[in-house]
């Protein structure tokens, strides 16, 4: 799975204010710069997730950005489907070579996995919360395998380095 640089900023930008005390709030200029992007990028995403119900904006002196709702109550599924421009079901248009549409249109062997495998992954994503990406990445990790109960695969000289 490759995640594009609006799915990985727009995350980014939501950890931010999950990370924010009840009476506080994110300018487009400090969360561009928390995150080391642009203003017009920052915009952008925050226009995109005030949009789709996940920051709510307020005008002003004191205004800026907030979650519209708990952090633990967002799951990453619903956020990456805003944030993600790419639709599974166009998945064989995408790869027609020279041709109008692809060879293997009426019968393939591909497609199945393509779609078990974007089906898997949105499964895993609607069990993790905005809020268990917040904390340390140690304790990030360990809240994802937990959730996911995955056996850690690394070997331990992996984890010396």
């Amino acid at each position: 799975m490759k995640i594009s640089a609006q799915e990985e900023y727009g995350l980014r930008c939501l950890v931010q204010l999950a990370t924010l005390e009840a009476s506080e709030s994110l300018t487009l200029p400090q969360i561009a710069e928390r995150e080391g992007i642009s203003q017009a990028n920052a915009g952008k995403l925050m226009w995109l997730l005030n949009k789709a119900g996940f920051v709510q904006a307020t005008r002003g002196t004191k205004g800026g950005y907030v979650l519209s709702r708990p952090a633990s109550e967002i799951h990453l599924n619903e956020v990456i489907k805003i944030l993600d421009a790419d639709e599974i079901g166009n998945h064989c248009e995408s790869y027609t070579g020279v041709l109008d549409s692809c060879v293997h249109k009426g019968d393939c062997g591909i497609r199945p996995v393509i779609v078990g495998l974007h089906e898997i992954v949105q499964e895993a994503l609607s069990q993790i919360t905005l809020a268990q990406l917040v904390g340390d990445e140690a304790k990030v990790d360990a809240t994802f395998h937990q959730i996911k109960k995955f056996e850690r695969k690394l070997g331990q000289e992996n984890l010396r380095h």
